[in-house]
């Protein structure tokens, strides 16, 4: 996918020099600029045959990728972050440049595998 266009909604792009997509803001969770080729995901097709991309993978994989970026910024920090569930949507997306979404489910799948423990101040490093 190539940026072209910063709109009012998000960005345009084009894939393969034929189809436009429009990126939506409230989506975006890394610097863009116009020029710029990047990845894309299919997220969904909608029922007017237009697609919508995602810039990250969706689901299980999303939180797959993101484990090792998570597991190594805590580690980076001394083996804990002051990030926890009742962190805001901000916070999490300024420091670690993913939904809170994708913070909760990843870091509820790394206590699962019984690599963090989640406390009220944020997630530390099992040792």
């Amino acid at each position: 996918m190539l940026i072209l266009l910063k709109v009012d909604l998000g960005f345009k792009a084009i894939i393969n020099n034929e189809q436009w997509f429009l990126l939506y803001d409230n989506e975006i969770f890394q610097p863009l600029r116009i020029g710029k080729k990047i990845t894309s995901y299919i997220k969904q097709v909608r029922e007017d045959e237009r697609i919508d991309l995602s810039l990250t993978r969706t689901g299980e994989r999303k939180v797959t990728d993101f484990s090792d970026k998570l597991l190594a910024e805590i580690e980076g920090n001394a083996g804990f972050i002051p990030l926890h569930d009742k962190s805001s949507p901000e916070l999490i997306k300024r420091t670690l440049g993913v939904s809170k979404k994708t913070f909760k489910s990843t870091a509820g799948n790394l206590m699962k595998k019984g690599l963090i423990t989640i406390g009220k101040d944020g997630l530390r490093l099992v040792k």
